[in-house]
């Protein structure tokens, strides 16, 4: 028995009209079998090792997992029988070894496949798992496919049996059919994958929990919640506030249509300039010489692909790009603004940069990616699939669709399973330069405690952590390039192999400008296809991108009005808390039951240990919260009921951190008035006795303050914080420990200052200093977030209770100077049974 027909080499690859059938099955044999084999093994012996038996619950009962278990069956017993036995019944000579040797090879493989898909169906690996099968079946069941249609080319071989010739071809045609469509069907269910129990059940097996959403390792697909994606982009994409930006809209899709249009007659007069040239004239026997045909050619390679019409595209483009680049950064800088103080403490600034930056970019990139790579290259793939239908025949319409198909569903299955090391990298960026950002934000801290070193090993330490995940992104790219360029390969040759076997027989009439008609058409075609498993990776990427960025836009608004919200306007100026409680979280509480009025133009003072809710009144009654019980009135007007920006329009707060803008002192002051003059600005300035600090530096009031005022003395810089607000001239005045970074001198003088502002105007102080707040109307002792004792100065000083203890220890020479704070555990349990019986 002969291993090829007779004259027939194993190594010969286009024997008599058609692939040789000796070749082709050795070759895919041999290709196969090492390449399952030889990864399969090591899947096997991974699952040997590491392996975990699934519980039966986990395990999907499917029908199509059933049938999937059949396909592999046939394939591997059925199917290699019924080949010998066709050889064997009807002609014996026919039976060559390449026969056998196949058959044997494939029962072999296709029963390991089998084993590998029953251990990845009942064993667990103790790594997060991924979707699906495992790389060793998807790509042999690829191969299978391949094979297949690379056996359609040689439907003009007499060692085939496309043309029947009796019943044994008849036979061997049906038994060829049923396993090429067994193949596909194998294919199908094995990227469905119905056997294994899905990516959340496996994920909790493993870890006894659902994937965590902020993990990389278990994210859901990025085409997730696509719509969702989409309804928030679109108020963005579309420019309905110019008509001149949707008339460009227009403009450049109407050049991509002739741009699709130009695709096919370039090919068609590239054709017809190679016959001219090479088929003479019937008439005179001479060549032609078409120069009008060489100019239209030239004019349509000049404005084909990312020739003219590319760059008129890109061109009109811009200002709708950017249109939507405004809309959208404008929007989400809108939203963070909006959001409670709640979320802006716990941010990280470097981190909300990065992702405002990256979002947005993504948007724009998105856009350009679907509409002027995916849409004109799905239409290329349509339009030729038509055109080689009609202008050939069947079969090249079906050999560029089985490669199409097969590239595209290669490129989207591994393109998803490396999303992961894509998150991984995203995180990891966010990371690195959170970290880098917060040193530089934090440098005199930084050098204070001499941690210069620390930063830098954290720093290294993170963009390492990132450089990781982007060798794993960058690796598996490498991957899925050389699996992309192997079905074009495979897909290129099988259509050059027949479009020069038809040239070579004038089958259909068919000339040399046939053969080039092809090949240009083809890597016309091929090209941006093989740019199309980049862009479904940007698009991929770019969705990753926007995944943060639309975390940020669905962060719920703590603090917002009420749909019937009404505008305050200041009548009186009075303030009222009734009964009101408030704590950050269930287990904190702040304030308990506390109840206070402060009359119109006058001044209440809040004083009592650190911790015990001062502050946190003033953010209250500037509405940073809301409160879990109780009620603020502004003028006998619930608070949440009022419009914010309209009520903080009438309130003037000067905080204990003053944080300015990295711009000039004029600025800063400005802040409080957008629309004051320079006069203005240096009458508030001249109030707060900063006016000749100011007149000294040599920049005068264009001074850069620096980074958060980093520049400035913490006195300045409060001095600066209290001339913004009498700028405002607002009716209700804030004072948050507004003189403390102050010295005595100076707190003097601007006490006077902030005396005469406050005058006529409703005052809240709050203050540790109690000598500040002597002259208030009146005076509340917090404590343990209630309130302790009322009155004045000399009505508290007369009950000698938690506010005399306090004035007495700040006029103790051994306390050190005025401004020491009281202790909580210095108050006598006699007061805290007083506060309690309250």
């Amino acid at each position: 028995m002969q291993y090829c027909e007779a004259d027939v080499k194993v190594w010969d690859v286009w024997v008599d009209r058609g692939i040789s059938h000796c070749f082709l099955d050795t070759a895919s044999s041999s290709v196969l079998a090492v390449w399952l084999i030889g990864i399969g093994s090591i899947e096997l012996v991974q699952f040997g090792r590491h392996g975990t038996r699934l519980d039966e619950r986990l395990k999907p009962k499917s029908c199509l997992y059933r049938l999937q278990f059949l396909a592999h069956l046939l394939l591997s017993f059925v199917f290699p029988a019924a080949w010998i036995f066709a050889y064997w019944q009807w002609n014996r000579e026919e039976l060559y070894g390449h026969h056998i040797a196949r058959g044997a090879v494939q029962l072999i493989l296709w029963a390991f496949a089998l084993l590998i898909t029953h251990k990845e169906r009942h064993l667990q690996m103790p790594s997060p798992p991924l979707w699906g099968h495992g790389l060793a079946l998807l790509v042999f069941w690829t191969g299978n496919v391949i094979e297949r249609c690379l056996a359609i080319t040689s439907f003009n071989s007499r060692w085939w049996w496309w043309h029947i010739h009796g019943e044994q071809d008849r036979f061997k045609l049906i038994i060829f059919s049923a396993e090429a469509i067994t193949v596909i069907i194998a294919f199908i269910l094995g990227l469905k994958a119905p056997g294994l129990p899905s990516l959340e059940q496996r994920y909790q097996f493993a870890y006894g929990r659902l994937p965590d959403p902020e993990s990389n390792g278990a994210q859901p697909s990025t085409w997730s919640n696509l719509w969702t994606k989409m309804r928030l982009m679109m108020p963005y994409i579309w420019p309905k506030k110019s008509k001149m930006l949707q008339l460009r809209v227009f403009v450049c899709f109407a050049l991509l249509v002739i741009g699709r249009v130009m695709n096919v007659y370039l090919p068609l007069y590239y054709k017809w300039i190679v016959n001219s040239l090479t088929n003479p004239s019937p008439e005179t026997q001479e060549f032609a010489f078409r120069w009008d045909w060489i100019l239209i050619y030239s004019a349509l390679r000049f404005c084909q692909g990312n020739g003219f019409l590319a760059t008129l595209r890109s061109y009109l483009w811009i200002t709708v790009q950017q249109y939507t680049t405004r809309e959208v950064q404008v929007k989400l800088y809108d939203h963070l603004l909006s959001l409670s103080l709640r979320w802006h403490i716990g941010r990280k600034t470097g981190e909300v940069l990065q992702v405002m930056d990256r979002g947005t970019n993504s948007i724009n990139s998105l856009l350009n990616y679907v509409l002027f790579n995916i849409v004109p290259t799905i239409a290329d793939i349509i339009i030729a699939i038509a055109f080689f239908i009609t202008s050939y025949n069947l079969w090249f319409g079906i050999i560029i669709f089985v490669t199409m198909a097969l590239y595209l569903a290669t490129t989207v299955y591994v393109t998803e399973w490396r999303t992961k090391y894509r998150r991984e990298m995203n995180l990891a960026d966010n990371q690195f330069r959170a970290k880098g950002v917060d040193s530089l934000l934090n440098f005199e801290t930084v050098k204070y405690y001499n941690a210069e070193q620390y930063e830098v090993d954290r720093y290294r330490a993170a963009l390492v952590s990132y450089q990781h995940s982007e060798w794993l992104s960058s690796a598996s790219l490498s991957l899925l390039n050389s699996i992309q360029n192997v079905i074009i390969g495979a897909g290129l040759l099988v259509g050059s192999l027949l479009c020069a076997y038809l040239v070579s027989n004038h089958t259909d009439g068919l000339t040399v400008g046939d053969y080039v008609l092809f090949a240009t058409y083809i890597m016309q075609l091929y090209t941006p296809l093989n740019y199309l498993g980049t862009i479904y990776r940007m698009i991929q990427t770019a969705l990753i991108d926007m995944e943060n960025m639309f975390d940020l836009m669905g962060e719920k608004q703590e603090i917002y009005d009420h749909p019937n919200a009404i505008e305050y306007k200041c009548s009186a100026g009075k303030i009222e808390f009734k009964n009101v409680s408030f704590r950050y979280s269930p287990d904190y509480p702040i304030l308990e039951d506390v109840s206070f009025v402060v009359q119109p133009g006058k001044t209440l003072a809040i004083v009592g240990p650190s911790g015990g809710g001062k502050s946190t009144i003033i953010r209250l009654l500037f509405r940073f919260y809301d409160v879990q019980s109780g009620q603020i009135l502004f003028d006998d007007q619930d608070v949440t009921m009022l419009k914010q920006r309209s009520l903080r329009r009438y309130i003037g707060v000067v905080p204990q951190d003053t944080v300015l803008f990295n711009d000039t002192i004029r600025y800063n002051i400005r802040y409080g008035d957008v629309e004051a003059s320079d006069a203005q600005v240096e009458e508030a300035a001249i109030a707060v006795e900063i006016h000749e600090k100011i007149l000294g530096f040599p920049d005068g009031y264009a001074t850069m303050v620096g980074e958060r005022g980093l520049k400035l003395s913490g006195g300045e810089k409060q001095r600066v914080a209290i001339a913004r607000t009498i700028l405002k001239a607002p009716s209700f005045v804030l004072l948050d420990e507004a003189t403390s970074a102050l010295d005595t001198h100076t707190e003097r003088n601007i006490q006077a200052s902030l005396q005469r502002i406050c005058a006529g105007r409703t005052t809240v102080v709050v203050a540790h200093r109690l000598s500040t707040v002597i002259s208030a109307d009146e005076i509340l002792v917090l404590l343990h977030g209630r309130v302790a004792e009322r009155g004045t100065h000399n009505d508290l000083l007369a009950l000698k209770g938690v506010y005399y203890g306090m004035w007495m220890q700040q006029q103790s020479p051994e306390k050190g100077d005025s401004s020491a704070t009281v202790d909580e555990a210095s108050l006598t349990t006699e007061t805290d049974k007083k506060i309690d019986e309250k």
